[in-house]
């Protein structure tokens, strides 16, 4: 049986004296990454023989015999920092391959900047209701409460990491779960993903769902925005803008935190709601769904905000995943080119800005821009797959249906 690798984040709340360490440590780890990347930088320029990840990783035992401050550290956490180095310049490079200009290489990173410290397979000891870590910086213990909900006995634990965000400690556990076997029963649901409507679906029997967008950005914006422009008017760290900025980083963290709420209840529930074991997606891009100056400001303005930046649609895509292969069910991503400007009864190509909701075509169907997407997009699976049985079954179900209302579900939580 296959096995699925799952993460579990969960609160600390170390002591000043373990802070201190915590700092120490990441510290430590932060001038690895700094001082690994300006020999990456120096070697490029000067054109001396690339460095990578194996030559900065053998010269470890060497700079903590000159500095031994390093031995505070443990020895697979600093080989970490390395990693992730060698990790953002490959995703550097791919970037650019790919042709993205705005691509940027790897930068410094400032005091201020706590470094994320991977434990991986080892240097913890996870027991029941703690986590002990390992350091030599002083006698201090890294001893932090797990709570009981959080039972990791039955699982494989791979790697744990402590990170912080906005003055907050967090313990991330990777671990390891039998995944259950997938059996495709025959059974599909194309899902349209969108801004106004997260979700437009169609099942096997032609029946579609849609769910409206929570958008707890709509309520949040308007106030993170009034105290930026207050934060903006006041000197650099004073006391009034370090207040305003505390003030700003809360909203943030609340309007984070009701997305991320939101969409983790839809996709459980859009998962064990369907008796069909494959969900089928369409292939995001969401860095080309920027819109150009083409399309109206007041438009424009309102969509790039909401697609840009946020992580909202990659992210949805992900809990949809993941939480479908936990159990036994696919989620498969196929390309959505053309899926909202092509008919689904003749295929003719139309000209659908984004304000233009309803596609009218020759041939008589008139539907709904994200409804006729969710069709092309089972329609495209089951005829790429040779599933010729479904397809003539789907047709058949979408004929009998489309004089039926649409089934329109509220946002989760309301």
């Amino acid at each position: 049986m296959k096995s699925m690798k799952l993460t579990q984040k969960i609160r600390i709340f170390p002591t000043p004296e373990q802070e201190t360490v915590l700092w120490k440590l990441s510290e430590k780890c932060r001038l690895i990454y700094n001082f690994a990347l300006a020999e990456r930088r120096d070697a490029y320029r000067t054109g001396a023989k690339r460095v990578n990840y194996r030559t900065q990783q053998n010269s470890l035992p060497l700079i903590k015999e000159q500095f031994p401050e390093y031995k505070w550290v443990y020895s697979k956490v600093l080989q970490f920092a390395l990693r992730s180095l060698a990790a953002d310049y490959k995703s550097f490079f791919a970037l650019r391959k790919n042709g993205c200009a705005d691509a940027c290489p790897p930068r410094f990173k400032g005091k201020q900047y706590f470094t994320t410290m991977m434990y991986n397979q080892s240097g913890f000891k996870l027991e029941p209701g703690k986590i002990t870590f390992s350091h030599k910086y002083n006698d201090v213990p890294l001893v932090f409460v797990i709570p009981d909900k959080f039972s990791f006995d039955d699982k494989q634990v791979k790697q744990v990491a402590i990170s912080s965000y906005r003055s907050k400690y967090f313990v991330t556990i990777t671990y390891e779960l039998e995944e259950p076997r997938y059996v495709d029963n025959g059974l599909y649901q194309a899902i349209d993903l969108g801004i106004t409507h997260i979700v437009t679906a169609v099942n096997s029997q032609g029946k579609f769902l849609v769910v409206e967008n929570q958008r707890p950005d709509k309520y949040w914006n308007p106030k993170i925005a009034k105290v930026q422009s207050r934060k903006d008017k006041c000197k650099k760290f004073s006391n009034r803008w370090k207040l305003l900025n505390e003030i700003k980083h809360k909203y943030e963290r609340k309007r984070d935190n009701q997305t991320r709420d939101f969409q983790h209840k839809l996709s459980k529930k859009l998962v064990e709601n369907t008796k069909a074991n494959t969900i089928i997606i369409g292939e995001l891009e969401v860095k080309h769904m920027a819109h150009s100056n083409k399309v109206p400001k007041h438009i424009r303005h309102g969509l790039n905000r909401a697609t840009q930046n946020s992580g909202a649609l990659g992210r949805f895509v992900h809990f949809l995943t993941y939480k479908s292969r936990r159990v036994g069910k696919r989620t498969i991503e196929i390309d959505e080119r053309n899926s909202t400007k092509a008919c689904w009864v003749c295929g003719k190509l139309h000209s659908m800005p984004i304000w233009k909701r309803i596609m009218s075509c020759d041939c008589g169907n008139v539907i709904e821009r994200d409804k006729n997407s969710a069709i092309i997009l089972m329609k495209r699976y089951l005829s790429q797959n040779a599933k010729w049985t479904g397809y003539r079954v789907f047709l058949d179900n979408l004929r009998h249906t489309a004089k039926c209302k649409t089934k329109v579900s509220p946002a989760v939580g309301s």
